[in-house]
């Protein structure tokens, strides 16, 4: 069964960082093209960034460039997203996904399996 889990929200201040973890199980997590996305109330689901199966190649949305570092770790079934320079505009629900492909991909239809979600709130 495959599942991936969250975890590294939290409350943080306006200019202060935090780093994301998504832990995968249940799948070749090797095989898989993951995913950042993140959803504010009211808002559409938007990709955040996007990383190769083997992590040579990523995207990041164009806003947020320079500022969020998509990683991963295929030895620990682990991807992460390294937020710095946090404004109160990034708060929102941050959500991993995996899709088995080669290509990468930046919309929330195109993944195929997603975690629960963790809560970002960026306020002072």
């Amino acid at each position: 069964q495959l599942q991936l889990v969250e975890s590294g929200g939290g409350l943080v201040q306006p200019g202060g960082s935090l780093r994301l973890s998504c832990a995968a199980s249940g799948l070749t997590f090797s095989s898989y093209v993951m995913g950042w996305f993140r959803q504010a109330p009211g808002k559409e689901r938007e990709i955040v960034a996007a990383i190769s199966r083997g992590g040579g190649s990523t995207y990041y949305a164009d806003s947020l460039k320079g500022r969020f570092a998509i990683s991963r770790d295929n030895a620990k079934n682990t991807v992460y997203l390294q937020m710095n320079s946090l404004n109160p505009e990034d708060t929102a629900v941050y959500y991993c996904a995996a899709r088995n492909t080669i290509a990468l991909r930046t919309l929330a239809h195109e993944y195929d399996y997603w975690g629960q979600g963790t809560q970002v709130t960026v306020s002072s």
